[in-house]
């Protein structure tokens, strides 16, 4: 990072998914409900930007998406919004996003090409998987049409990506473990967060024992960690190969 510079290109990157991010954060737009959970979006813009515009630049949009987490919290707060006003975990994690997600990356994106396609294409083919099964739960318990909707959304754009990274020299899986470590690193860091420092308050203001306080926070960690960031995998390679195919 001390070798990257802020060129003006890198600015206005920086601003605009910065912006993204806010209006994620302040709006419902943050949120995609896929039945089973509501996942976020809002680190997506984070991810992103380190892929595209190197780790600086990712850690300058986390700022923004965790200086905006804390206004949210102070703004609009709930019973669980006093975890957010620390900024070692609002905004840490959040700055943390865009270097974790940079460097894994780039530590596959030099790897040999044969492997990383079949790498790529395993990996689609098992969130192909998921997503059908998520799909099918969804119609099985009766999700809403805007559930069942916009999962089905998420297997078109799994398949479309599927077949297009056998047709192109461009190599999805490093892009989608970058985002993948991303993502998982504002799960645990943000979660780990509240458990290490906030658990007896925070149990309290959900209204459970506080011996469930472990088992609570990894459950979360699980059941919406997991999907969100498969939801960034998606999400985030779809961009950042647009992006890469339109400035090649």
């Amino acid at each position: 990072m001390k070798k990257e510079k802020l060129t003006s290109k890198k600015l206005v990157t920086a601003a605009i998914l910065g912006a993204i991010t806010v209006v994620l954060s302040l709006t419902p737009l943050g949120l995609i409900p896929l039945g089973l959970i509501n996942a976020t979006t809002m680190h997506i813009p984070v991810i992103i930007a380190a892929i595209v515009e190197g780790p600086l630049v990712g850690a300058l949009v986390g700022l923004i998406f965790g200086i905006s987490s804390l206004a949210n919290a102070i703004i609009r707060p709930n019973p669980v919004s006093f975890v957010f006003y620390n900024p070692l975990i609002s905004i840490v994690p959040r700055i943390l996003i865009g270097i974790t997600s940079y460097y894994a990356y780039s530590a596959l994106k030099g790897k040999d090409e044969k492997t990383l396609k079949v790498l790529t294409k395993v990996l689609w083919t098992l969130i192909l998987l998921g997503l059908a099964y998520l799909l099918y739960r969804n119609i099985k318990t009766g999700a809403s049409t805007l559930n069942i909707v916009l999962v089905v959304i998420l297997l078109i754009i799994t398949i479309g990506l599927l077949i297009y990274s056998q047709k192109t020299p461009t190599l999805d899986f490093p892009v989608a473990i970058g985002a993948f470590v991303g993502s998982m690193t504002n799960t645990i860091l943000v979660l780990g967060g509240i458990y290490v420092i906030y658990a007896e308050k925070y149990v309290k203001a959900v209204n459970i024992p506080l011996e469930s306080a472990k088992s609570a926070i990894l459950g979360v960690s699980i059941t919406s960690g997991i999907p969100e960031a498969i939801l960034s995998v998606i999400l985030a390679t779809s961009v950042v190969k647009a992006v890469k195919n339109t400035r090649r």
